[in-house]
């Protein structure tokens, strides 16, 4: 399963699933180099999906030029 961490509060980090669903992850499950907007796997470990996050952030820099152009 994947998600995208949308922000840390406290000592969790909450993470909107690929279903929509939105979850509270402990933070110290979560790897520390993990940022907000970091796409991560979730299974027996949690790791940062590098690729996936880069793929994601470069479609939204799209999007973004786009609505601008307009």
């Amino acid at each position: 399963m994947k998600g995208i961490i949308d922000r840390f509060e406290g000592n969790f980090a909450v993470v909107e699933l690929d279903n929509g669903e939105i979850i509270d992850i402990e933070r110290v499950k979560i790897p520390k180099e993990a940022k907000e907007g970091d796409v991560i796997d979730i299974g027996e470990e949690i790791k940062v999906d590098v690729e996936e996050t880069k793929r994601v952030k470069d479609d939204i820099e799209k999007m973004v030029e786009h609505m601008w152009e307009e």
